[in-house]
């Protein structure tokens, strides 16, 4: 696969939060709460600011415990359920995303279905790593910053899960930064990491979302702005992706095979 895209080359990293792109995120969101889309369902948005949609299949992958689920509940505005429940077989979810190319300053539906599977599932069941896989455009790669054994378990599943699929794009993600004081992954073992794998390597938080006034309804603009780093990070490493597959830029140097985490 190509290098992958360094961040803010590619996607606006703050037009989220601009006039215009307020405009947009209303498509999203309902009276200040995030809208929820079935695999058949789109935002409606009005002529006059009618985009193409860019549509990606995403592959969530990790240990038991690390927080998939509760990952993809928060980028799709959803409660992150309060006690851990292992996946029982594959969820799929939607979530939609504007976002604005530095190129060419047009702007752009992102449409991400994360494919998210239990651990056991995954090992009783020999046919769900194959569907989980099959026609991925990305593997997210998640860790928590609590458990040493998920961190230590990245380079299995970097060859286990993208070992044969070379033209996909790998980011990594390390769940429940805000639990950083007693983390068991220390920076110098993350700073080693990247050394041997240079893939976008992202933090996200395991506190609950923000609410509304009503004390009960997550609050949805505040919610996107808790997880925007993510989806333009995601944004940003497919579409450069397609531009390099399509052979609309030049495919830098190739990541590098599997590496040593240092201790």
């Amino acid at each position: 696969m190509a290098g992958p895209a360094a961040p803010g080359s590619v996607i606006v990293p703050d037009w989220h939060e601009s006039a215009q792109g307020k405009e947009y995120l209303a498509c999203i969101l309902r009276k200040s709460r995030r809208r929820v889309f079935g695999l058949l369902e789109r935002p409606v948005l009005p002529p006059p600011v009618a985009i193409d949609t860019a549509s990606y299949k995403i592959f969530v992958s990790g240990k038991s415990g690390v927080g998939k689920t509760a990952l993809v509940a928060k980028l799709a505005g959803l409660e992150v359920p309060v006690v851990h429940h292992e996946t029982t077989g594959i969820q799929t979810t939607v979530v939609f995303w504007p976002a604005k190319l530095q190129a060419s300053d047009r702007v752009v539906m992102f449409r991400f279905e994360f494919w998210d599977c239990g651990e056991s599932a995954l090992k009783k069941f020999e046919h769900m790593l194959p569907a989980c896989k099959e026609n991925a455009d990305a593997f997210l790669f998640l860790f928590s910053f609590t458990d040493r054994a998920s961190f230590e378990d990245l380079p299995g599943q970097l060859a286990r899960v993208a070992g044969e699929a070379p033209g996909v794009v790998r980011m990594v993600i390390g769940s429940k930064f805000d639990q950083y004081v007693h983390t068991d992954v220390p920076e110098r073992d993350l700073a080693a990491f990247r050394q041997a794998w240079p893939l976008p390597l992202l933090r996200v938080k395991s506190v609950p979302g923000r609410r509304l006034a009503d004390g009960r309804t997550l609050d949805g603009r505040a919610g996107l702005a808790d997880v925007a780093h993510v989806l333009n990070g995601l944004a940003e490493q497919l579409w450069h992706q397609d531009q390099v597959a399509a052979g609309l830029l030049p495919a830098p140097e190739a990541c590098p095979g599997p590496g040593v985490v240092g201790s």
